[in-house]
C-alpha cells in the first residue's frame, strides 16, 4: 500500500483520474482525497491498495491559485456555466484587498448548486441538470480561511489570488461571494491547486509519467507512533488490545512494526486498540 502525489490536468474529473490509474497500474484499489472540479487542476492526493483506508486520516488543509473575472456571474460560478453580465467593476486596490480580506476565518458558506454535495443520495449538480428545485441555502456550510494573498490585479477586472484554507472550502463559491461584495459579479476563470496537507504540487508527478513517487503512509500521516514489539503485534492482528509501555500524546496512534504500518489505533483508557489493522502490508 502507498500514496501518491499527482496533477489532475484539466478536462477530467477526479474519478477520470482514477479509472486512469486502474488501468495503468493494474491495481482495482484505487481512491482518492479531495474532489476537483473538471475545469481545476492540480495536487490529488491518492490510496493504492490498502492505503484507501487511509485517506481520511491525512492533512487535508488545502492551497489553491484562483484567477477570477470580474462583471459577471454564471449559472456554476466558473467559466463553463452560462455567462450574464452584471455590472462593470468600479473598485480600487484597496477596495479588493479589503474585500478579501473579510472573507477571513471561520464563517458559513452556501456551496454553489453544481457540486457533488449530496442530498438523499443524489448529487446536487445531477438534481440542477434535472431542473429539480432544491433550496441551495439548506446547504451552508462552516469553513475557514486562513489566508488570502492578492498576487495581481489589473485595475480593472481581472485578478489572482492564492488561498490558503480548511478542507470543503469551495473557491467557486469565494469568487461569487467577492463579486457580491464588490458589487459587480465574478466567476472562477481558472484553478490551481498546488497543496493537499503535506502533498505540494512541485512534487507532484502527472499522470503520463512512466514512474510514480510511491510514497509510504508512514512519511506523511502526521499521527504519533508506537513501535510494537513482538508479544504486542501478535495482541494487535489478532484484535486484541495493549498497555503502552511509554507514554502517549494523542488519541489516535500508528502502530509500527520494522518500519511498516501495522494499525491505527485509539488509545482509551490508557490502552491501545485497534481500529484498522494492515497485517499483510
Amino acid at each position: 500500500m502507498y500514496f501518491l502525489n499527482l496533477i489532475k490536468p484539466k478536462g477530467m474529473t477526479s474519478f477520470d483520474v482514477v479509472r486512469f490509474l486502474r488501468k495503468k497500474i493494474g491495481i482495482k484499489q484505487i481512491g482518492h482525497s479531495g474532489t476537483l472540479d473538471p475545469l481545476a487542476y492540480g495536487v490529488m492526493q491518492v490510496g493504492v491498495g490498502k492505503a484507501t483506508k487511509l485517506l481520511d486520516y491525512l492533512q487535508s488543509d488545502k492551497e489553491y491559485i484562483a484567477d477570477i473575472q470580474f462583471g459577471y456571474e454564471t449559472s456554476t460560478y466558473d467559466n463553463e456555466g452560462d455567462k450574464f453580465f452584471v455590472k462593470k467593476p468600479d473598485f480600487s486596490f484597496s477596495d479588493l484587498e479589503n474585500a478579501l480580506n473579510s472573507f477571513l476565518g471561520v464563517s458559513i458558506q452556501i456551496p454553489p448548486k453544481y457540486s457533488a454535495i449530496k442530498s438523499g443520495g443524489k448529487k446536487l449538480c445531477d438534481l440542477a441538470r434535472n431542473n429539480i428545485d432544491i433550496d441551495i441555502l439548506d446547504f451552508g456550510r462552516e469553513i475557514e480561511i486562513y489566508s488570502i494573498e492578492l498576487m495581481y490585479f489589473n485595475g480593472f477586472d481581472k485578478a489572482k489570488i492564492k488561498v490558503n484554507c480548511k478542507k470543503g472550502t469551495y473557491i467557486r463559491s469565494l469568487v461569487y461571494d467577492l463579486g457580491k461584495k464588490l458589487d459587480c459579479g465574478a466567476y472562477l476563470a481558472d484553478l490551481q491547486r498546488t497543496r493537499a496537507g503535506n502533498f505540494i504540487y512541485s512534487n507532484a508527478n502527472n499522470l503520463d509519467d512512466l514512474n510514480y513517487q510511491k510514497i509510504n503512509p508512514l512519511d506523511v500521516l502526521q499521527i504519533e507512533k508506537y513501535e510494537l514489539d513482538f508479544n504486542e503485534y501478535s495482541k494487535i492482528v489478532n484484535g486484541g488490545f495493549i498497555l503502552p509501555k511509554k507514554h502517549l500524546c494523542d488519541d489516535k496512534i500508528l502502530l509500527t512494526k520494522d518500519n511498516k504500518l501495522v494499525s491505527i489505533a485509539v488509545l482509551s483508557d490508557n490502552l491501545i486498540r485497534p481500529k484498522k489493522i494492515f497485517k499483510d502490508c
